[in-house]
């Protein structure tokens, strides 16, 4: 159970929630493990089968106090709010944002290209010794061109359409040296650029994977803080997609994703025979390559980092819920900015 942004998370399943007086009390096992007075939050959500007492719950909606009710992976399945709720203002601030978005969408593509840069300078550091010197020039390379357009990028007074100019000719200087980073065994196993509906290699496949899942968690939290998934501001509006999920996944994936794909392929969790060809070309991971890469995510999302903006450790699966949460209270002009998510 931790505390932040006014938010408490409890992700222990088997723990029970009770009303205390004017304090939640967090019980696992029979024995008390946590208390939080209920007056210093403003939502509970918990992860997977969390025992909430009744009077807890309607404590919690006569105080205007939100509570969120996600799976154990992480999916949003309900809300429950008492009768006064500030969701329709916020949702309105959002749509008047999404008309003029510039400034949010230069913190999201700032944190992307940052966070790309600092996968390929990790790689530098990690391997260098054992990686062939003209691989090495290129990815020093790339790092170099990431920092200039991350210059760039600070400064570009030119709108959206520039700022989307700037992260695709990232995300292409990024992939263009990706399989460098790809140390696996298997020949088979190589990074041919990127590719998508369907994924024609296998590192193509795990990276598409991951993404779904990432995808998964980054609509939950938007959901959860009670923002309208479908309305981005990076990702144009379109029928049946979750824009603003793929906005806040965006600044996440190269750490979350791309780091644990290139784990599991160079410590050799998984293997060619992991992957399955399908008619038309189309690679897939096969059952036991999922039941491997899930178990890994699950694993990678209970690690910890310091958050930068709120100095507070978290586990990396929360990191979605905080950045939704920082964007809400941007917009309801809490915050001068939106506060990006930078890995270090």
């Amino acid at each position: 159970m931790k505390k932040l942004l006014n938010t408490l998370f409890v992700t222990t399943e088997g723990a029970s929630l009770r009303k205390d007086g004017e304090n939640i009390v967090a019980e696992l096992d029979g024995a008390e493990r946590a208390r939080v007075p209920l007056h210093m939050l403003g939502s509970v959500m918990v992860f997977g089968a969390i025992f909430m007492s009744p009077p807890l719950i309607q404590a919690l909606a006569a105080g205007g106090i939100t509570l969120v009710l996600l799976d154990r992976a992480g999916r949003f399945q309900a809300r429950v709010e008492g009768p006064v709720s500030g969701n329709v203002l916020l949702r309105r601030a959002q749509y008047r944002a999404s008309e003029a978005p510039d400034e949010i969408v230069r913190s999201f593509v700032l944190a992307k290209i940052a966070n790309q840069r600092s996968v390929l300078q990790r790689a530098l550091r990690d391997h260098a010794d054992g990686a062939p010197p003209e691989q090495c020039a290129r990815i020093a390379a790339a790092v170099d061109r990431l920092g200039f357009i991350l210059r760039r990028v600070a400064h570009l007074n030119e709108g959206v359409e520039a700022l989307r100019g700037a992260e695709g000719e990232a995300a292409q200087t990024y992939f263009a040296v990706f399989d460098h980073l790809i140390r696996a065994a298997d020949p088979e196993i190589r990074f041919r650029g990127r590719s998508r509906r369907p994924p024609l290699d296998p590192v193509n496949a795990l990276l598409s994977f991951l993404y779904t899942l990432l995808t998964h968690d980054c609509r939950s939290a938007a959901e959860g803080v009670g923002l309208d998934p479908a309305v981005g501001f990076l990702h144009r509006d379109r029928p049946g997609r979750p824009s603003l999920a793929l906005d806040l996944m965006e600044e996440l994936r190269p750490v979350l994703a791309d780091r644990l794909a290139l784990s599991l392929l160079n410590r050799r969790q998984l293997r060619a025979r992991d992957f399955e060809i399908r008619d038309g070309g189309a690679v897939l991971l096969t059952d036991d390559g999922r039941k491997t890469v899930l178990t890994a995510w699950t694993e990678r999302k209970k690690e910890e980092r310091r958050h930068p903006f709120l100095e507070e450790t978290a586990p990396l699966g929360l990191v979605p819920h905080l950045q939704a949460q920082l964007l809400a209270r941007h917009l309801r002009g809490d915050l001068d900015a939106y506060p990006p998510w930078f890995w270090k």
